[in-house]
């Protein structure tokens, strides 16, 4: 280096993201041809899946405050969609750049017919707490209006205000001195009129309920804490305070008053490509996030003409953006209800089982890396344990003195992570260890960033993710010193690594020391932190590279199989199916005579059973009690559906982070991986075998787009794929248990014609 030469710090595109952006897109752009007849509208279709969560949430069957943790749900999933999709319509509208979407609508097409559809739904959902809220009545949880708090408990409620919620509250003003108020994303306010009663001029005041303070306010009785016992009854916090404004405001006469909550832009907008130090970078948009333009203001039908069009004009909104609620704002708060300890109106309580291979035979802790060296494992979450899995992979590594280095990828993770915490533990024993911290995993970025500075300051080299890419792969590598020389080990998976949602997102990992495996995560990990341009690996599939080819060539292959007389099979599970290519290439296995079932939890935009297009593509969804998070991807005859119970011969089967959208196979780096150990491969076909038998929680697509519940094939005996999940896993917990010590053979048949194997 000259005196004169400077080294700088390389902002351009990451050298994996610039592949992706040079690899030819004509075939993409080609299958991007607005076509209603070939595609179903995405946002249409996320609009289906959270209508199929509502239903949930309308079932009588469910305990009460399942249904009530439903409608929670219902409400959250809605307030993202907005924050981001919507948002994100409604820029390309105000940009006037609007792309047909690829089944030919409009931005502003889709923005009208998301407001048909909500428009429905959000009577449906209110009819639906309103009916649930009854009969938790009849079980001795009650919300109830305040005006019909009896005076006894209205006289307890007023202490309450008086002594936790009038401390911070804060009354402002609209007058020419008090220009109109920031009002923040995903606040429930208060709109007041007040009067001077002297000159009789009416102001515009705004009050923010604070979001720090319980949505229900429990009604005291006879001096005993709400919900102490079994009788609880709940006022919402916005009529406390609004039976108060009076001491909100002295001297002043209330004229009116009615709730509303606004709903904001909240994805960031990163030109990473710019940053020097992509974390300051997104530490200053998450202050810019409070700051987004509002997209949706949800009011009471009460609201006056005069206050809506004040908000509207304010908020700088159009009139199709104010969505009356006919009942309580903001449901997510039932949330709260749920933690209410009666366990006679939730589900009962789900423990999830040892891996049957990781349990302990005796007082001692397994040895997780001599279980893998016997062979791989498969893990299936959640009913299979994460703590006693992969959590217990992580620890072990940080305590061995043998594990030379740990290296992950960390996109999503709970509170007090546990994983986290050996990373941290492993550091500081002077291990190598690096973390890949992606600080742009949406609503979790503030998470994110305090992880990232508690492994700095622990000494884990700590990564934020490619310039240009998220980081979604789920992926971790050990390294550790054995007798016979260095050995790799790892875990791929299709979950995050958070013990929380692991309890009630179902996932699958794979935990192995197979040297190439190994061998390919040592350069993922080269890749992430460093510079290269790899794009060949031995046994992973990567994008934003390579994985859309390989699974339209084996797509293709099974398609060439029919056309020769064989018979082609494909069964993908996965959360969402939108990517144009893959949608097309299944068509096209279709027309060449392979028997196609989909398993899609969430959006579809694929149409089956068309004439002369899809006939043979059937596609399902399970919503239930766990979230259906897994992605499977097999291809080949053998396993499914049709009785068999091995491992399916010939079937390829896939495991990984990606489901088949744009966003994860050309914006994302993703990990899928081939599983081919037997025992493994049989799971996974069982797996999916009992998928496709559900008849409790599933539902089916039909070629008009519209969603119908799977009839029971016996009503006496209807199939939970879900129940049936968490019986197998705990049976052969318990046949290990059974087992001799020395014993690590298979398992006997479970009684379903399916051979369990230890797993």
């Amino acid at each position: 280096m000259t005196d004169t030469e400077e080294l700088t710090v390389d902002t351009r595109l990451s050298p994996l993201a610039a592949e992706a952006a040079d690899m030819p897109r004509a075939e993409q752009e080609a299958s991007l041809r607005p076509s209603g007849e070939r595609y179903l509208n995405r946002e249409v279709s996320w609009l289906d899946f959270n209508a199929r969560v509502l239903c949930q949430a309308e079932d009588p069957e469910l305990p009460l405050l399942e249904r009530a943790k439903f409608l929670a749900i219902f409400a959250n999933n809605l307030d993202e969609f907005f924050q981001v999709r919507v948002a994100g319509l409604k820029d390309q509208v105000a940009a006037d750049v609007g792309i047909p979407s690829p089944d030919g609508r409009t931005p502003g097409q889709q923005l009208q017919e998301v407001r048909t559809t909500l428009l429905g739904l959000v009577e449906r959902h209110v009819a639906a707490y309103e009916e649930a809220a009854a009969r938790l009545v009849e079980h001795g949880i009650e919300v109830v209006r305040i005006e019909d708090v009896e005076e006894a408990q209205r006289a307890a409620l007023d202490q309450v205000f008086h002594d936790r919620i009038f401390p911070v509250l804060t009354p402002l003003a609209v007058d020419p001195s008090h220009p109109f108020p920031y009002i923040s994303n995903l606040s429930l306010n208060l709109a007041v009129i007040v009067a001077d009663p002297h000159s009789g001029q009416r102001r515009f005041a705004r009050v923010k309920v604070p979001p720090l303070l319980p949505r229900f306010v429990g009604v005291p009785d006879d001096g005993a804490e709400a919900g102490s016992g079994g009788r609880a009854t709940f006022v919402p916090l916005e009529q406390v305070i609004a039976v108060h404004l009076d001491q909100l405001f002295p001297g002043m006469d209330v004229v009116e008053h009615h709730a509303f909550r606004v709903t904001r832009n909240a994805d960031l907008t990163l030109e990473d490509e710019e940053a020097d130090d992509l974390l300051a970078l997104v530490e200053i948009e998450l202050r810019r996030r409070r700051f987004g333009k509002a997209v949706r203001v949800e009011v009471v039908p009460s609201m006056t003409h005069e206050v809506r069009e004040l908000l509207v004009r304010e908020l700088e909104l159009h009139p199709d953006d104010l969505y009356d609620v006919p009942g309580l704002l903001d449901l997510s708060g039932l949330s709260a209800l749920c933690a209410l300890d009666r366990p006679d109106l939730k589900d009962p309580p789900h423990t999830p089982a040892t891996p049957s291979r990781l349990a302990s035979d005796g007082d001692d802790a397994v040895d997780v890396f001599a279980v893998i060296r016997e062979r791989d494992v498969l893990v299936h979450h959640p009913y299979e344990s994460f703590g006693a899995s992969v959590e217990a992979f992580i620890q072990q590594a940080a305590l061995d003195p043998d594990v030379l280095a740990i290296k992950q990828t960390l996109y999503r993770t709970s509170s007090d992570s546990p994983i986290v915490k050996s990373l941290i533990r492993a550091a500081e024993r002077g291990k190598q260890v690096a973390a890949l911290v992606e600080l742009k995993a949406r609503f979790d970025e503030q998470a994110n960033v305090a992880w990232a500075r508690a492994l700095e300051e622990a000494g884990v080299h700590v990564v934020y993710g490619l310039v240009g890419l998220k980081t979604h792969s789920k992926t971790a590598l050990v390294v550790r010193q054995e007798p016979d020389g260095i050995r790799r080990y790892v875990h791929i998976g299709t979950g995050n690594y958070n013990s929380k949602t692991a309890r009630i997102y179902e996932d699958i990992g794979l935990l192995s020391c197979d040297p190439d495996l190994g061998a390919d995560l040592t350069d993922l990990f080269n890749l992430l932190t460093g510079y290269s341009r790899q794009t060949s690996y031995r046994k992973i599939l990567l994008a934003p590279t390579t994985l859309r080819n390989r699974i339209v060539e084996l797509i293709g292959a099974e398609a060439d199989a029919a056309r020769n007389g064989r018979r082609g099979r494909i069964v993908f599970k996965m959360n969402s199916l939108v990517d144009p290519k893959v949608i097309e290439s299944l068509y096209e296995a279709s027309e060449a005579g392979v028997e196609v079932d989909l398993i899609v939890r969430g959006i579809c935009c694929l149409r089956p059973g068309v004439k002369g297009l899809s006939e043979r593509i059937r596609v399902r969804s399970l919503v239930g009690r766990f979230l259906e998070h897994s992605r499977i991807y097999a291809f080949g005859d053998g396993a499914f559906g049709d009785g068999a119970s091995g491992d399916g011969g010939q079937v390829r089967y896939l495991i990984g982070s990606a489901d088949m959208m744009p966003r994860n196979l050309d914006r994302r780096v993703e990990v899928c991986v081939q599983v081919d150990e037997p025992e493994a491969r049989k799971r996974l076909a069982q797996v999916l075998e009992i998928n496709l038998a559900d008849d409790s929680l599933s539902w089916t697509l039909g070629p008009d787009g519209r969603w119908e519940r799977v009839e029971k094939a016996d009503p006496d005996h209807p199939s939970n794929a879900q129940v049936i999940l968490a019986e197998k896993a705990q049976r052969r917990a318990r046949r290990r248990r059974e087992e001799t010590p020395s014993s690590n053979g298979p398992l006997e048949p479970d009684g379903d014609g399916a051979r369990l194997v230890d797993r």
